[in-house]
């Protein structure tokens, strides 16, 4: 389970300079969900700063992920 900003979103970045979306960020968490929550957080960063690339960050960055396991 994610929580997160609106920041993370609202970043403007890629080739032309647009918004991070929501849409993007779901396909990422879709692409890389049967890894570990630690690697998950680590791609979830990286995606973040690669998109970002040279734009300054608008906003506050804030997302937290939570493992659950049921047994």
């Amino acid at each position: 389970m994610y929580t997160f900003s609106d920041g993370i979103l609202d970043q403007k970045g890629g080739e032309k300079g647009k918004k991070f979306t929501r849409g993007r960020l779901k396909k990422l968490l879709l692409e890389i969900q049967t890894e570990s929550i630690e690697k998950q957080g680590k791609l979830v960063q990286n995606g973040f700063i690669e998109w970002k690339g040279k734009q300054e960050q608008i906003d506050d960055v804030v997302m937290i992920g939570i493992q659950f396991e049921i047994s």
